[in-house]
């Protein structure tokens, strides 16, 4: 149930799909979440459109997640080394890329038509 955003650079053109389940299937390893349990938007940019951290390029890869606080300092690593990894696989070299994790608590969460996660039975764990 994580929400989350990739924005890099114009050079992932026509590697949409492949950035886009390098963090899914990271997001499925380490956090569990279940294999249909996808939003996941991809912003590509041009160069005047960005700034990017100093010694940097245009492959610069930033990855925000937004998900119910819940999840161990344990599988937040996991997360990191996995996307990492995933990413390295599709053009992002290991020092082009910063993970963001946003952890608002369950009753900020809008979810099956309007019932607090807090609320919902959600299918499966998040406390992992």
């Amino acid at each position: 149930m994580p929400c989350v955003r990739i924005a890099t650079g114009l050079w992932a053109t026509g590697q949409e799909a492949a950035l886009i389940e390098a963090v899914q299937s990271a997001l499925v390893s380490a956090f569990r979440i279940p294999e249909g349990d996808r939003d996941v938007v991809l912003d590509l940019y041009p160069e005047n459109r960005r700034i990017v951290p100093a010694g940097r390029s245009d492959r610069y890869t930033r990855v925000e997640i937004v998900g119910i606080a819940a999840r161990s300092a344990e599988a937040k690593r996991a997360l990191y080394r996995t996307i990492v990894d995933n990413l390295e696989q599709v053009g992002v070299p290991r020092p082009e890329s910063r993970i963001v994790i946003i952890e608002p608590p369950a009753e900020n969460w809008g979810i099956k038509s309007g019932i607090p996660a807090s609320e919902a039975e959600l299918g499966f764990r998040i406390d992992v």
